[in-house]
């Protein structure tokens, strides 16, 4: 775990590690001020910490929030480009590596966009399960694990809205991202000793 942060912090990323969800929930309230832009990258992470409910419910911030039930997909999409342009962007990671990468995968592409430019500062929620050996770990991780829970979990909401469920392997995350480093400041990983998202 030390040699992982240790390299992260060499690649520029600022490294914060905590105990539980409870902690990273409290850091990530210190990030959110009055006045700021925020985007939000899909990120089951951010919801399980209650990070998700919080940003909703504060008040004095402008939200960029694509997952407000009820928008059409031209605000969806609208609002995910915002979100590239924000002041904060918080997200989570797909995988990180122990030589201090980030590797992702997205379908859309907001969310990895938004990791390597856009958005002034950049926060990212990572339980300890997306620790891998390397990149290529990585993209296993994302077609074995993560892809295969979103395929699942996409679907099922599909299903319960009426509509034909549509995802798999083929157009899942057509999108991809390794980062082995950013100006130092601007990326911030929140590292949970607990197993959390995809």
């Amino acid at each position: 775990m030390q040699n992982t942060i240790s390299n992260l912090e060499k690649n520029g990323f600022e490294v914060l590690h905590v105990k539980n969800s409870n902690e990273a929930l409290e850091i990530a309230k210190k990030y959110i001020k009055d006045g700021l832009k925020i985007g939000l990258g899909g990120s089951t992470t951010v919801a399980q910490i209650g990070l998700l409910d919080y940003l909703i419910q504060r008040e004095n911030i402008n939200l960029c929030n694509q997952y407000e039930s009820g928008i059409d997909m031209a605000e969806n999409l609208n609002r995910r480009r915002e979100g590239i342009l924000s002041d904060l962007y918080i997200t989570g990671c797909n995988a990180i590596t122990k030589k201090g990468e980030l590797v992702n995968a997205d379908g859309s592409g907001n969310r990895v966009a938004a990791q390597i430019f856009g958005p002034k500062k950049v926060l990212l929620f990572v339980g300890v399960n997306k620790i891998v050996d390397d990149i290529h770990a990585g993209f296993k991780r994302i077609r074995e694990v993560a892809a295969v829970k979103n395929i699942d979990r996409m679907n099922k909401k599909a299903i319960e809205m009426g509509k034909t469920p549509q995802y798999n392997a083929d157009n899942i995350g057509n999108k991809f991202a390794f980062i082995n480093g950013d100006e130092k400041g601007r990326t911030t990983i929140i590292l949970i000793d607990e197993e959390l998202g995809y």
